[in-house]
């Protein structure tokens, strides 16, 4: 999300806060960077979640839960957005997430205010991913956020070298107890069963697919019919937990990156505090590497026939051996990209990252228009090619008023709201 802190004063004689040494000098400045960052993910954000405004929740991962043919015969668009798209967006998007957290928390300290003020943002946070979630759209990250959040509060004192190998090492391990869960579920589904309680379980474990591609059909037809009363009352009666489940499903992504996001902040990655050469080099070895095992993962998949527990494997469990590094490689090389970034459409991309949260609450909303039955009745009606139309056009609507709004106003929308629950005063908003 965007920092919502209050711009820099001066400070002299206020001593920080107890629960953490003093900022280092020039920490109070707005990093040019991590907005442009911010921009490519809120936009990359919406290239992976298209499939799941446009069809049930069961086609993200598995082709074969579109409601229409998916237009990729071969399997090999699907291929092309696993290894560019899925997984490293929201990737990206949470590592600046923690260096987020990290830049509020050091003006927040200039000012004699702590955790406390943190503790606060992240509660509202929550409550708009929870009305996102019921209201807008099941796919909402906030919650998940929000609630991470919390936990990395307790880790924010470690020094920046700590909180890098705990990431890493929480990141770690988590794929790989993911990976040994999922490549046990699609080999038992594969495996011939021995007797009739082998034969049991594996019903059993089938009923994962089935009750997908049931509550699908439910909500395609609450979403097509225009019934939006319905739609928020299914979500109420049947996902009501699912917002935990969620988060518990992705702890081990969110609140690693979260850590790694901060310590990378606190080492200057993304203020060019480090030296731009092994920046460079390590930024490709990240990128082409995780690139090409994740290239290697998706040609597997395809050529297994992308069947649902083979696409659940390779998303939820081989994925993230591939993810971080390109994540990571992507957050290097756009750092630097970023610090020189001057071209008219950079700046545009920034102003996106400057309202990343109007924009990835914002896009939910034009997608409501665009596929609820009461509205523009596409869902369940566009294949993928189909889908990437849809993206660019919203590309162009972020781009377009992003940057004319934030030269008249001081923050988006969204996020001047959530300055002023934050502070629980009013700022002005026009500048």
């Amino acid at each position: 999300m965007t920092d919502t802190a209050v711009p820099a004063q001066p400070t002299a004689g206020v001593n920080a806060a107890p629960d953490q040494p003093r900022p280092v000098a020039g920490s109070g400045k707005r990093i040019a960077s991590l907005d442009f960052i911010r921009g490519l993910a809120v936009m990359g954000i919406l290239a992976a979640n298209i499939t799941v405004f446009g069809q049930p929740m069961v086609a993200y991962t598995w082709p074969g839960g579109f409601l229409v043919p998916t237009g990729d015969p071969d399997g090999w668009m699907w291929a092309l957005q696993f290894v560019l798209i899925d997984g490293k967006m929201r990737g990206l998007f949470t590592l600046l997430f923690g260096a987020g957290i990290y830049l509020f928390l050091e003006k927040a300290w200039e000012r004699g205010r702590g955790r406390g003020l943190q503790a606060r943002r992240l509660a509202f946070l929550l409550l708009f991913g929870l009305i996102h979630f019921f209201f807008i759209w099941k796919g909402d990250i906030l919650t998940g956020y929000a609630l991470c959040g919390f936990a990395a509060l307790l880790f924010v004192r470690m020094k920046p070298v700590n909180q890098l190998v705990l990431g890493l090492l929480g990141y770690f391990l988590g794929a790989l107890a993911f990976a040994a869960l999922f490549a046990g579920m699609y080999s038992f589904d594969r495996m011939e069963p021995a007797d009739a309680e082998t034969a049991a379980a594996q019903v059993d474990m089938r009923l994962l697919k089935t009750d997908g591609i049931a509550d699908g059909e439910t909500e395609t037809a609450l979403i097509s019919s225009g019934d939006y009363t319905g739609f928020i009352a299914h979500n109420f009666a049947e996902h009501w937990s699912d917002p935990l489940t969620f988060v518990f499903q992705i702890i081990f992504e969110t609140l690693p990156l979260i850590l790694i996001g901060m310590a990378l902040y606190r080492m200057g990655l993304f203020d060019g505090r480090m030296a731009a050469h092994k920046v460079r080099r390590w930024g490709w070895i990240g990128l082409l590497g995780g690139g090409a095992l994740s290239a290697a993962i998706a040609w597997w998949t395809v050529s297994e026939g992308l069947t649902y527990f083979g696409t659940m494997l390779a998303f939820v469990g081989l994925a993230g051996f591939a993810n971080l590094p390109m994540v990571l490689g992507l957050a290097a090389l756009l750092s630097l990209a970023g610090a020189r970034a001057s071209s008219w459409l950079a700046e545009r991309v920034s102003a996106a990252g400057r309202a990343a949260f109007s924009n990835y609450i914002g896009t939910s909303v034009v997608m409501l228009f665009v596929f609820h039955g009461w509205a523009g009745g596409l869902f369940g009606e566009l294949n993928r090619p189909q889908h990437f139309l849809v993206v660019m056009a919203v590309w162009v609507l972020i781009l377009a008023w992003s940057k004319p709004w934030l030269d008249r106003f001081a923050y988006g929308p969204l996020e001047w709201l959530w300055r002023c629950l934050t502070y629980g005063r009013l700022f002005p908003l026009r500048r």
